[in-house]
């Protein structure tokens, strides 16, 4: 048999480096499944239970490997199903490549069963690159430029594929005017700004008396030059919350984690600096940096237009991470004045001790701040570490000290529901030898954690070490949105919209041939997880924890305080309930 369209297409990828792509079937893409079937070399087909999760587990391909990840599903339907895993690529600056079915070209334009006008679904999305194969010709270098500005310009690409372009038979294109030959292969540049714009930056750096620095998920592969930077320039370190896992939390003037998520000695730093240095990182809440006529302020970013996008920067350094602050390390003088860094460096400890304490108060039934910081004191070196979008990512910004060896993403620029299991899972095919853990609420959960539990029971057998824990935050409560109607909108509990039916996890997991465990009394918590680190198959833990443990922002302000106080005015159904938790957790700060 001749090679098809769809055979060159499945080959093309292999040979850019594709092992695994993350797709559903369907008969707009029978060709490419077809061409999956036959292929010798791969790459290999990981069946999902649904096209949103192959394309979040294409998202979290890219984001654990730096590699692009590769998401497949037919027309209509399934290709509008993709596209949530993709925006969250996209807004997480990472690699994706979508290839979609589509209806046959005789047949577009008219209004035929499945059909979608999917250049126009996926401009947004793939405004960088997205085409139709219209000649078998095409194929080879739409594939070429789907891969290489995927790469390159860290983003989604898309290409769609006519049902009857699929099983054509492939064509290279001819020796004569018009044609394009493209070839594949793709070595990012290492970039460093100007010489004069490094100097100057070094300049404001050396003159600031009290710097600070903000890292995200940019700084992945410069952990040691932007630690170097700050010990030189007696700084501390706060992260963005796709940066927790770059920068290691067992570093003292590391301060963790920004934002209303975030801490209260990371809040001090941007309240009380004179200077910022922000690197890799597109971090949005501006109530959360300095004042605009605070601080000077210097930016590293490798995207041209991320610079000067969230604060007034004074020199703005077009460059890659780790050259760029390995450059300006050799620039700057170091400060013999360690008495800012030495501040922070006692605030961070206290906050650790306040943490500590919050998480041994009583709650009911469990306090989920105690589920997170045994966790942490459990983590293996080489833990693998995804959360869902919820009130579990409070807990998974505050609670967990980051070491060296450890990686993890979230759902940043999206914040998608949704991710958890699907990123563990993609983590799990990326690094089957290392420990993986999930975090998700029992929103996500119900949503599409559930359904994807089934791909890790399908095949967990094939991973060296089986470990895979999603723990579920069962309180019965969309939580994150119900303390943000609270705090920021200052409404009750809105219960027809919020509260969740109870499920039962942990006897799903059993089902699906996994282990389950459950956690409804405190006294439990440090076993189960001892249990689960031992266990011989992936486990999830169903978790019972109090839905009105309050994720407190680091400084309470007086909006934020009004606005709480008219929700319990309102009468929010838990209001007595609520505030007892909230006096135990700012005792506990007063206390320490």
């Amino acid at each position: 048999m001749s090679q098809t369209v769809g055979d060159f297409i499945v080959s093309r990828l292999h040979e850019w480096g594709v092992t695994r792509c993350y797709g559903y079937s369907g008969d707009g893409i029978n060709g490419v499944m077809a061409g999956l079937r036959r292929a010798e070399n791969g790459p290999r087909l990981i069946q999902p239970r649904h096209e949103e999760l192959a394309s979040f587990m294409a998202s979290a391909h890219a984001k654990f490997t730096g590699t692009p990840g590769v998401c497949i599903s037919t027309s209509g339907p399934g290709a509008i199903h993709l596209l949530n895993g993709l925006y969250d690529a996209k807004k997480d600056h990472v690699p994706a490549v979508a290839i979609v079915g589509q209806q046959s070209r005789m047949s577009i334009g008219t209004d035929y069963q499945q059909e979608i006008d999917l250049i126009s679904l996926y401009k947004d999305v793939a405004d960088d690159y997205v085409h139709m194969v219209s000649d078998p010709r095409q194929a080879r270098h739409l594939v070429d430029q789907a891969m290489r500005i995927a790469i390159g310009r860290r983003t989604v690409t898309a290409i769609i594929v006519p049902a009857d372009i699929q099983d054509a038979p492939m064509e290279q294109p001819p020796a004569a005017h018009g044609a394009t030959f493209s070839g594949i292969g793709y070595n990012p540049p290492v970039t460093k700004p100007a010489e004069a714009d490094l100097d100057a930056a070094a300049k404001i750096l050396d003159q600031g008396e009290r710097v600070a620095i903000l890292a995200g998920a940019g700084v992945k592969d410069a952990t040691d030059e932007v630690l170097a930077l700050a010990d030189k320039l007696g700084a501390g370190v706060a992260k963005a919350i796709l940066g927790k896992t770059v920068i290691p939390d067992d570093v003292d003037y590391v301060t963790g984690t920004v934002g209303l998520l975030g801490t209260e000695p990371s809040a001090d730093m941007m309240a009380g600096c004179d200077t910022l240095l922000m690197i890799g990182t597109r971090f949005p809440y501006a109530e959360f940096l300095p004042a605009e006529d605070q601080a000077r302020a210097v930016q590293i970013d490798i995207d041209a237009e991320a610079l000067g996008l969230r604060y007034p920067t004074e020199v703005n350094l077009h460059g890659e991470a780790k050259a760029t602050a390995a450059a300006l390390t050799q620039r700057v003088s170091r400060k013999t004045d360690r008495n800012w860094q030495n501040k922070l460096i006692e605030k961070t400890r206290d906050w650790w001790d306040t943490m500590a304490e919050r998480a041994t108060m009583s709650a009911d039934p469990v306090n989920p701040q105690a589920v997170f910081a045994e966790l942490s004191s459990q983590l293996p070196t080489d833990a693998m570490l995804t959360c869902d979008v919820g009130s579990a990512t409070n807990w998974y910004a505050r609670y967990l000290k980051i070491r060296r060896g450890m990686i993890g993403s979230v759902s940043g620029g999206l914040a998608s529901m949704g991710n958890g299991v699907p990123y563990l899972t993609a983590a799990k095919f990326a690094y089957p030898d290392r420990p993986g853990i999930a975090m998700v609420g029992d929103g996500a959960m119900q949503m599409s954690g559930n359904q994807a539990l089934t791909t890790i029971a399908k095949y967990w057998t094939e991973w060296a070490n089986p470990t895979a824990i999603v723990l579920v935050l069962n309180n019965r409560d969309l939580n994150q949105v119900t303390w943000e109607q609270r705090v920021m909108e200052g409404d009750p509990k809105f219960e027809t919209s919020q509260n969740l039916p109870d499920f039962a996890y942990d006897q799903y997991a059993e089902l699906l041939g996994l282990k389950g465990l459950r956690i409804d009394a405190p006294e439990q918590i440090e076993g189960v997880w001892r249990e689960a680190m031992a266990a011989d198959r992936p486990v999830v833990i169903n978790a019972y924890t109090d839905p009105e443990v309050a994720p407190l922002p680091p400084h309470i302000s007086f909006e934020q305080a009004k606005s709480f106080m008219s929700s319990m005015i309102k009468g929010d159904p838990e209001s007595a309930h609520i505030v007892r938790e909230s006096f135990k957790q700012m005792w506990a700060k007063w206390r320490s």
